[in-house]
């Protein structure tokens, strides 16, 4: 099962991953942690299909896809 993580410090929250994934492993959301703005996070990572969609267009470099 592949592994999706965000760096939510590098994540603009411009959705950009969002429309790339063709399964819809990520969804934008507000963080406490993180009050700047929304991030996306993988909530579905389990669906993941390692097209590496999200990883070649996010313009931050925030995320990162791992094969286990």
């Amino acid at each position: 099962m592949p592994t999706v993580k965000v760096d939510w410090t590098k994540c603009s929250g411009d959705e950009v991953c969002i429309g790339v994934c063709p399964v819809e492993v990520f969804e934008l959301q507000d963080l406490p942690e993180h009050p700047d703005s929304k991030k996306s996070v993988p909530i579905r990572s389990e669906e993941c299909i390692l097209c590496m969609a999200c990883v070649a267009s996010c313009p931050t470099e925030a995320i990162v896809v791992e094969e286990e």
